[in-house]
């Protein structure tokens, strides 16, 4: 069994219009929703054998909390700038790239691509993975290159907008 965890990055700022995309970083709502959603995880006994994110400022401290709640260095969070600008086809042959050494994978991105690759194995069409949304995606396989829509499937979804009431 493989587990592969999709997690949008929290929700970022928009305060310096002069910012390039790569370079946004957290609001104040994403650092307090990403240390939250990491903490449900860890709580719920998840083991993460790796961790990769979009180089993008938002998704990589995204990634940051999550780590720490692990206890693991920031530092080992690997980036791949083809999850900044993959498509689901590019993101499914990233998992397929996976090392079988790992079980459970960590995966730290941006919509539209992440929710269009949740939908590849949901049985209900997700229409939006909001911010900081986790989708826990399950595979029947022992070999990450066998991933696919016949073996793979949306096992459960959080997002904050669960655990706390609508803010502006």
């Amino acid at each position: 069994m493989k587990t592969l965890y999709i997690v949008r990055h929290a929700k970022s700022s928009w305060a310096d219009p002069d910012l390039v995309d790569l370079e946004r970083p957290l609001n104040k709502r994403g650092q307090r929703d990403a240390p939250f959603m990491a903490k449900l995880l860890h709580g719920k006994g998840v083991q993460v054998d790796k961790l990769i994110s979009s180089p993008a400022k938002r998704a990589h401290e995204t990634a940051v909390f999550f780590a720490k709640q692990w206890k693991i260095s920031g530092s080992h969070v690997s980036l791949d700038k083809q999850i900044y600008e993959g498509t689901p086809s590019r993101l499914l042959e990233k998992v397929h790239e996976f090392s079988n050494e790992w079980n459970t994978v960590f995966l730290f991105g941006h919509n539209p691509t992440l929710t269009s690759f949740i939908n590849l194995f949901a049985k209900d069409y997700l229409a939006n993975l909001p911010t900081c949304g986790i989708a826990r995606l399950e595979a029947d396989v022992d070999d990450w290159r066998l991933v696919d829509s016949a073996n793979t499937n949306l096992a459960e979804l959080y997002y904050p907008r669960q655990f706390f009431p609508k803010q502006d």
